[in-house]
């Protein structure tokens, strides 16, 4: 897959150090996954939540901060659409960000 947005995720860990290694590991192997539907991802990432309009919950670095992507399943192209910690997911709308 290819992500669009590594920046964001890089500005995250650059204000949450402890978020690093677990948001790089989840970068590394969706550049490498083949998703072509929700089920791909719920076959490697049980926890991960599937929402309408092809998005994503993760759960990282063990439900310490969420990250929402949008997918698009047909060109494998992912957008990083939010990443933050339980507190600002919990003010957000993740069907809709």
């Amino acid at each position: 897959m290819r992500i669009i947005a590594r920046r964001t995720l890089r500005e995250f860990y650059a204000a949450h150090a402890d978020a690093k290694s677990a948001l790089e590991a989840w970068f590394h192997e969706a550049t490498a996954a083949k998703w072509a539907g929700p089920q791909d991802i719920k076959q490697r990432y049980p926890s991960a939540d599937i929402l309408p309009g092809n998005r994503v919950v993760f759960n990282i670095k063990g439900n310490t901060y969420r990250l929402i992507i949008r997918i698009h399943y047909n060109t494998g192209i992912v957008f990083t659409r939010f990443v933050g910690t339980h507190a600002d997911y919990d003010k957000i709308d993740a069907s809709s960000i």
